[in-house]
């Protein structure tokens, strides 16, 4: 199971760049955890599409895929001084992508960790919307995208990553 491995550099990434965007980490340094979240959940992906039986397995893989490309894009325009707008509309895109597995899931959920996780696809589709709303739309929700942001990090990823690893009843 590959979910606490891409739980647990989402966590960190968004913990991190909600803490950025409140100027406590340069442009520069958040870089790294952005290319190196990327590249790990896009390896995830590669595997789970390596095994992949079915069409479930596709999906999970263009979920995880929409993570990936988000966080490398968020270290390109920290890297070239983009100011963001393509990203915003990319994030309208992936917002609007992530409901329908939101749905699924929480309509198909069984444990509590299935809810969690349909929670969890809602909470991203809103953070997606608030980036567009902030850096396609220009709107002065930055202090609430941050706190968003971190939040998210915390409570849909790195504490159920922990949860996940450290042998929790799923």
């Amino acid at each position: 199971m590959l979910l606490p491995l891409s739980l647990l550099f989402v966590g960190a990434v968004l913990m991190l760049n909600g803490v950025w965007m409140t100027g406590r980490i340069s442009d520069r340094e958040i870089v790294l955890i952005n290319g190196a979240t990327a590249v790990i959940t896009a390896a995830v992906a590669t595997v789970t599409l390596a095994r992949a039986q079915n069409v479930a397995d596709v999906r999970a893989v263009a979920m995880t895929l929409l993570f990936s490309v988000t966080y490398l894009w968020v270290a390109y325009n920290r890297v070239s001084g983009s100011d963001g707008r393509g990203l915003g509309w990319f994030s309208l895109f992936v917002a609007l992508s992530v409901l329908p597995e939101a749905t699924r899931s929480l309509l198909g959920a069984a444990t509590l960790m299935e809810i969690w996780l349909g929670f969890s696809w809602l909470a991203w589709a809103a953070l997606w919307f608030l980036y567009f709303l902030t850096l396609a739309l220009e709107r002065p929700f930055r202090r609430q995208t941050a706190l968003a942001t971190l939040l998210s990090g915390v409570l849909t990823a790195w504490l159920p990553a922990l949860i996940l690893m450290y042998g929790a009843p799923t």
